[in-house]
């Protein structure tokens, strides 16, 4: 499947705040944003326009489409599913990108980043019910157990995450048994569950054009 490839610092550089893309490098003083918070490119530092109306739009939907490492195609498919969905469309729009299958990987402190989360879960080293899942855009439902696999437990990534995840705040809508590296989705995601740089209101607008 088609993923950005790039450096992902410059994404952040890009919208101009942190979008917590490499771990523990987002937190320390070698993150882009705290080194170079100006735009990527030549003339990034010399040219600061003021965004407003679509461009404001655009921005959010950029921000939303890199947190969650999703390429145009397969967001547009989410918003579509959320505007047929009974609800807000926007909560409902993150609802979906939270309930992805590498984000959870992740909100359960297996990997220090989205991206991260994702190679953990290509590589096999999840189940879902008792079944081995390696589709990042998996969308888990409320009921559903997810964990390391045995032969995985080991793994050096796994302990350098648990020691990162030990210093967040663990999501409402996922109970977590860090010592045996399992977890139980037992609500959808809220919009206050969702602590997030993101005005999803503006993404909505742009859509709707």
């Amino acid at each position: 499947m088609a993923r950005y490839t790039g450096p992902v610092c410059r994404l952040c550089r890009r919208e101009g705040t942190k979008l917590f893309l490499k771990g523990t490098r987002c937190f320390s003083d070698k993150c882009a944003i705290e080194k170079r918070n100006f735009a990527p490119g030549q003339h990034g530092k010399d040219r600061k326009a003021k965004i407003v109306g679509y461009g404001l739009q655009l921005r959010e939907k950029q921000k939303a489409k890199r947190i969650y490492f999703t390429l145009e195609g397969q967001f547009r498919a989410y918003y579509e599913k959320a505007t047929n969905a009974p609800g807000v469309t926007g909560e409902l729009l993150l609802q979906q990108l939270e309930r992805r299958l590498d984000n959870v990987a992740f909100r359960m402190g297996l990997a220090t980043s989205r991206r991260q989360a994702r190679q953990v879960v290509r590589h096999g080293h999840v189940e879902v019910n008792g079944r081995k899942v390696n589709i990042p855009s998996f969308q888990v439902k409320v009921g559903d157990e997810i964990r390391v696999r045995e032969n995985s437990k080991k793994l050096t990534l796994l302990e350098i995450s648990r020691e990162f995840a030990s210093h967040q705040v663990p999501p409402q809508w996922i109970t977590m048994d860090a010592a045996n590296l399992v977890g139980k989705i037992i609500a959808l995601p809220k919009r206050e569950d969702i602590n997030l740089p993101v005005n999803e209101q503006l993404i909505v607008e742009l859509y709707s054009k």
